[in-house]
């Protein structure tokens, strides 16, 4: 083999390899996308479920104070 087919052949299996990674990073690219969806979501619903749990603290403020003003009376 000359060193113009060797040459060749190192020149393909470069632009083989450069290929791959790109098709690799696109699909990364993709993942990171999902995943950024899958986490702005997650905030949504942890800020639903933060809201929730203050509506229930000031529900059981309230049936404290009223549990208070039975026994104090």
């Amino acid at each position: 083999m000359d060193m113009l087919s060797k040459l060749n052949e190192k020149i393909d299996n470069l632009l083989k390899n450069y290929e791959e990674l790109q098709k690799e990073n696109e699909n990364l690219k993709l993942e990171l996308e999902n995943n950024k969806e899958l986490l702005a979501q997650k905030d949504t619903e942890l800020l639903e479920c933060k809201e929730q749990m203050a509506l229930k603290e000031l529900e059981l403020e309230e049936v404290i104070s009223k549990i208070e003003a039975i026994l104090g009376k």
